[in-house]
C-alpha cells in the first residue's frame, strides 16, 4: 500500500505536452496538473490528460501560487514532484549551447520547490551528461537531497528496455524521504520492441507520400521533400539504407569530405528500435528519420508512436514543427509509467 492508503498524486514541472503525465496516469497516479512556460503545449496537455495546466515560468513562480493553483500543501507524503527540465545545455552531443544556456539552472529552481514543499517522492529526468558535467547543478541537488533526509537512486536508462520502441538514453533520478532506500525500475532486456512492431501495421498507418497532410486529429502527416531529397530517398536502400551507396551527384560537398556518420538521410530499420526521436524527427535531413520502405520521413503520428504515446493522444497545433517539438521533447510515456510503478513497488504496494 502507498502512504496511509492514499493514492499517489503528482505535479509535473516542465510538463510540455505531457509525456510524464500520460505515463503516470497509466500507472494509476493522480496527476493534479503540469507547469510549463510554453503556451503552445496547453491545449494538448489539458485535452489529453484531464489535468490543470499552469502557464508560468518556474523560475518566477511563487510557492503560494503553486499551492493554491493545484491545492497542494507542504509535507504531503503521497505527493510526487516531477522535474524533467529541458537541459540540452549539459548534453554530451556537441551542439551550439546558446539557446539552451537559459535553461541550465532550472534544476536549481526545481530544488527550491522541493525544499519548501518536501514531497514524499521526486522524479528527475534529463539528458546523459548532466550526471557527469562538473559544472551542472546536479551534484548540488544530490547533496541537498541527502542533507534533507531523502534517499535516491540514479543512473542512465535506455528507454528501449522499458517498452519504448526507441533507442533513447536518459539520466534518471528517483528519490523519497519515506524509506531507507529506493531503486530505479529494472530493465527488461529481453523484450525490445521494433519499429515494425510499432508502426508497421498499414491498417493503422496507411502508406502516404512525402508532403501528405492529415487534417484529422490522428496527424499522420509527413513533411514535404525537395526534388533532390526525393531523389536521395528513392536511391536509398529500404530497411536501414543510407547514403553510402549514393552516386557522387547526390552527395553534398560536406558529406564528400566527412566519413563515418551515416544516420543523416538514412532510413530506419524495421527490425530495430528507432533512433532517438528528437524535436526535428519530422525532417528527413536531421537524422535516420526516413521511413523504412516509403519514400518520405516518418509522419508526426509515427514519431509519437515511437515515443510510446497512445494512438488516441492528440496534438493540437497548426504547425507540424510545433507538434514535432512537443513529441520530441517529451519523456516517453512508457518510461514514465515504469518510473511511477517503481514508486509503488518501492513502497511495498
Amino acid at each position: 500500500m502507498n502512504p496511509k492508503n492514499k493514492p499517489l498524486k503528482a505535479v509535473d514541472f516542465f510538463c510540455s505536452a505531457g509525456g510524464v503525465t500520460c505515463g503516470f496516469k497509466q500507472a494509476g497516479v493522480d496527476v493534479i496538473g503540469g507547469i510549463d512556460i510554453d503556451k503552445r503545449c496547453k491545449e494538448t496537455y489539458e485535452k489529453n490528460n484531464n489535468a490543470k495546466f499552469l502557464l508560468e515560468d518556474v523560475s518566477k513562480l511563487s510557492k503560494q501560487k503553486l499551492s493554491k493553483f493545484f491545492g497542494i500543501r507542504r509535507n504531503q507524503r503521497n505527493l510526487i514532484f516531477v522535474g524533467c527540465s529541458p537541459c540540452q545545455y549539459y548534453s554530451n552531443i556537441k551542439t551550439d549551447k546558446t539557446k539552451s544556456q537559459k535553461t541550465r539552472l532550472l534544476l536549481e529552481d526545481f530544488q527550491e520547490f522541493v525544499d519548501y514543499f518536501r514531497p514524499g517522492y521526486i522524479f528527475v529526468e534529463n539528458v546523459p551528461g548532466l550526471d557527469k558535467n562538473s559544472s551542472s547543478p546536479l551534484g548540488k541537488f544530490k547533496r541537498f537531497l541527502t542533507d534533507n533526509g531523502y534517499v535516491f537512486s540514479d543512473g542512465v536508462l535506455n528507454s528501449k528496455y522499458y517498452g519504448v520502441p526507441q533507442n533513447r538514453r536518459r539520466y534518471v533520478l528517483v528519490a523519497t524521504r519515506l524509506r531507507k532506500s529506493i531503486e530505479l525500475p529494472k530493465p527488461n532486456e529481453g523484450n525490445i520492441k521494433t519499429v515494425y512492431e510499432a508502426i508497421g501495421d498499414e491498417k493503422k498507418f496507411p502508406p502516404i507520400s512525402a508532403g501528405h497532410i492529415d487534417s484529422t486529429e490522428f496527424r499522420h502527416s509527413s513533411a514535404r521533400l525537395s526534388e533532390l531529397n526525393l531523389l536521395r530517398i528513392r536511391t536509398t536502400e529500404v530497411d536501414g539504407g543510407d547514403r553510402r551507396k549514393w552516386p557522387e551527384n547526390l552527395l553534398s560537398d560536406n558529406y564528400k569530405k566527412h566519413k563515418g556518420h551515416y544516420d543523416v538521410y538514412g532510413r530506419m530499420f524495421w527490425s530495430k528500435p528507432a533512433p532517438t526521436i528528437t524535436t526535428r524527427f519530422n525532417s528527413y535531413s536531421n537524422g535516420r528519420y526516413g521511413h523504412p520502405v516509403q519514400n518520405r520521413a516518418i509522419s508526426l503520428r509515427e514519431g509519437a508512436t515511437l515515443q510510446s504515446f497512445p494512438l488516441d493522444y492528440n496534438f493540437y497545433s497548426n504547425s507540424q514543427n510545433d507538434i514535432a517539438r512537443m513529441i520530441g521533447n517529451a519523456v516517453p510515456p512508457l518510461l514514465a509509467k515504469s518510473i511511477a510503478e517503481s514508486f509503488y513497488q518501492n513502497n511495498g504496494g
